[in-house]
This record gives C-alpha cells, sequence and structure tokens, in this order.
C-alpha cells in the first residue's frame, strides 16, 4: 500500500487526530511523524479543526439530591435481617451471583467485538465523509459529512481488492449510521490488503452486482 498518497496520508490524519487510531497502529503512525515534517503538518491542521468544535461548557451547581444519592451509594445503610428471613439472603446471593456472571460475559462479548480494522472515506474534494469500523461480525457505519441522497436512491459500500474488482459488502444504511452485517466470505475479504469506495446505486443496491453509479467517497482500510 502507498503511504505517500495524500488520500491515505488525510485519512491517517484523520483518524489518528479524531482518536480512532489504537495499539500498534497508532505507534506507527506516531514513529512515521517523527521524520514527516508535511504529516505532521497534517495532524496539527485536523487538530485545530477538530478543536474549532468544542466549546466551554457553564458551570453549574450541582442539586443536593444529586449529593445525596451519591452519598446513600457510597454509604449505604445495613439493615438488620432477622433468621427467619435467610431464605430471602440466599435468593440474593444468586441474583448476586448472577450478575457477575452477566458481567462477566458481557466483558468477553466485548472484547471479541473489538474493532479490528478501520477507515475514513473522502470525498473527491478530500473531505471526510464517512467513518468505517469492522468489528468481528459486521460493519460500523458513521457519517461525517455525507450528501443528502434521495428516496429513490442508495448509497452501496464496496470493497476493491488487488485485481481491482468491487465486491458489494452491502448498503449503507439510511442517514449513514448504522449497522452492516458481513457473510463469513465478507470477513475473510477484510483481512486482504483493500480499499473501501461507496458508489450512488437505485434504491436498493446495484442490480448488476457491480458499482452502476458514481464513486463518490473511497479511502483504504487499515488493520488497527
Amino acid at each position: 500500500m502507498n503511504y505517500q498518497t495524500p488520500a491515505l496520508r488525510r485519512a491517517l490524519a484523520a483518524d489518528y487526530s479524531i482518536g480512532l487510531m489504537q495499539g500498534a497502529a497508532r505507534r506507527r503512525f506516531e514513529q512515521w511523524l517523527l521524520d514527516d515534517a508535511a504529516l505532521r503538518a497534517e495532524v496539527a491542521q485536523w487538530q485545530e479543526h477538530l478543536a474549532s468544535l468544542t466549546h466551554t461548557l457553564p458551570e453549574q451547581e450541582v442539586p443536593e439530591r444529586v449529593w445525596q444519592a451519591i452519598q446513600a451509594r457510597i454509604e449505604p445503610q445495613r439493615l438488620h435481617v432477622p433468621p427467619k428471613q435467610s431464605l430471602w439472603m440466599r435468593l440474593r446471593l444468586v441474583v448476586a451471583a448472577c450478575a457477575v456472571l452477566a458481567s462477566l460475559y458481557i466483558g468477553f462479548i466485548y472484547q471479541s467485538d473489538s474493532v479490528r480494522y478501520s477507515a475514513t472515506l473522502l470525498s473527491a474534494s478530500q473531505q471526510p465523509a464517512l467513518q468505517i469500523q469492522a468489528h468481528g461480525q459486521y460493519l460500523q457505519v458513521d457519517p461525517l459529512a455525507l450528501a443528502t441522497v434521495g428516496l429513490d436512491r442508495s448509497l452501496e459500500l464496496w470493497a476493491i481488492p488487488a485485481d481491482g474488482k468491487p465486491i458489494s459488502l452491502g448498503v449503507v444504511p439510511v442517514g449513514g449510521k448504522g449497522r452492516i452485517n458481513l457473510s463469513q466470505a465478507q470477513r475473510d475479504l477484510l483481512g486482504t490488503p483493500i480499499a473501501l469506495a461507496v458508489s450512488l446505486e437505485p434504491h436498493g443496491g446495484s442490480p448488476t452486482g457491480q458499482p452502476t453509479g458514481p464513486v463518490l467517497y473511497q479511502g483504504p482500510l487499515v488493520a488497527l
């Protein structure tokens, strides 16, 4: 993959500035920054742009009832449970054990559902338009600056492998935000060097299995 292309450099700088780049990918990028003044300038431009989106929130006094609720959770009252209510105590222990198991299960699901690949798709004017995060079973799609699409049209997401023949990954959710579930073949495809592209298609997606409309957004898929 050519890391000197302007589109890729801008997409990687955007991912780094937004905070989507993690782990080994982030360390490699920071090492790259040490030797590339132009790339540092690109990141600085992104950070300055993002900083302008934040505003200082005015201070507000916390209501007394909020402090009372916090104090009640930190120092709960101890209730005396008569021996004849031991059945209720056992039930509470069972409920507590179930809660612990549920927490462990949720933690396992979260770890197995971590983001593995990421892509920031750019418009023809090199503006970030769509954020794609690849999980184990699906793609999470989030709009950054999508153009409005008519009700008779759909945006379709394509994987562009090394041989150049597009493979459909599915229709982008209406409004650009949501999930695209992946088949096993599509999940296997994400582990290979590919780029992503979005084309404008008839409602419901391309009727031919290949892009029929103009490509609106594109960008490389990067491993995290």
